[in-house]
């Protein structure tokens, strides 16, 4: 007999009303990336007013400045995540539907796009400002977390990105056709890692843990570009670990190719997930190496 838990009776809205035949609601995804950014920051405006914390005891921006780059990380996520969908994920669809390409409403949006947003629109505000780049990058990378973490969470609320079909005992029975197609010779219903806590584990809190410790207590920011390194380094391997219990997307699945292999070599590959992971691990690793190896 196969162990596992029914999805709980969570709507994705918070709450919905009608006002005049026009339905309004307020999605719990909405609320994590509201959240998330408002979180992240105040741990920011928290870290540029601890001036010993920075090199030379000089942060890297006032307070004022955090709030205005916040409004270009908005942008950043928003234009970034949704261009790189379309990108990395359904680009041959996309070209064919041009105009649903700024249909943000409808789902669609990639954690390395907005990541690759977010480090445009940040250079762009240091350029503006003449604010040392790493410094900011640095911050940044310690308020990030936490919002990935809320992101996950809501996720798994949305009963979205599920994973793969499973029968540990904490395997969850995700609603939805898409979520029922399990293998031929599946019995009973088709339970599923609950990856979208996993993820929210270890490239949200346990990452969030990691970066914060670091950055309030020890002088890992008078290294710039360190604690940016670590945050590249952790996120590529937390998305790597899960990404095997993950469902890839269905336009990589194929009969031939069950498992979701963007890149395959016999019986092993690499999912595209983990394929856009593995530079994050590579320069995270060379900006950890490369900002000890500046400071004596």
């Amino acid at each position: 007999m196969i162990y596992a838990i029914p999805f709980p009776p969570l709507s994705p809205d918070l709450f919905s009303i009608e006002i005049g035949g026009i339905n309004l609601a307020l999605r719990w995804y909405a609320l994590a990336y509201i959240a998330g950014l408002l979180i992240g920051w105040r741990i920011a405006v928290s870290l540029v007013k601890r001036a010993y914390l920075w090199l030379d005891d000089t942060p890297p921006m006032t307070p004022a400045q955090v709030e205005a780059l916040l409004t270009w990380v908005i942008l950043g996520v928003i234009i970034g995540g949704r261009l790189g969908f379309v990108a990395f994920y359904q680009p041959d669809y996309y070209m064919r539907n041009p105009t649903e390409i700024l249909m943000v409403w409808q789902g669609g949006m990639s954690f390395h796009g907005g990541l690759l947003g977010v480090i445009v629109a940040g250079i762009l505000y240091c350029l503006s400002t003449r604010s040392p780049i790493l410094r900011v990058a640095d911050m940044m990378a310690a308020a990030t977390p936490i919002g990935l973490m809320l992101g996950r969470l809501a996720n798994f609320v949305n009963a979205e990105l599920w994973g793969r079909p499973s029968t540990v005992s904490w395997a969850v029975i995700f609603p939805g056709p898409a979520a029922e197609e399990c293998p031929i010779d599946w019995v009973g219903a088709c339970s599923r890692h609950p990856s979208q806590l996993y993820q929210a584990g270890l490239e949200g809190l346990l990452l969030a843990i990691i970066v914060l410790w670091l950055a309030y207590r020890t002088n890992t920011l008078k290294f710039p570009g360190a604690l940016t390194g670590v945050f590249l380094m952790g996120y590529g391997l937390a998305r790597a670990i899960v990404e095997m219990y993950r469902q890839p997307d269905a336009q990589f699945v194929t009969e031939l190719n069950p498992v979701g292999y963007v890149w395959q070599l016999g019986e092993w590959g690499l999912t595209m997930g983990q394929i856009l992971s593995m530079p994050m691990i590579a320069i995270g690793f060379g900006l950890v190496f490369g900002s000890l190896a500046r400071r004596p």
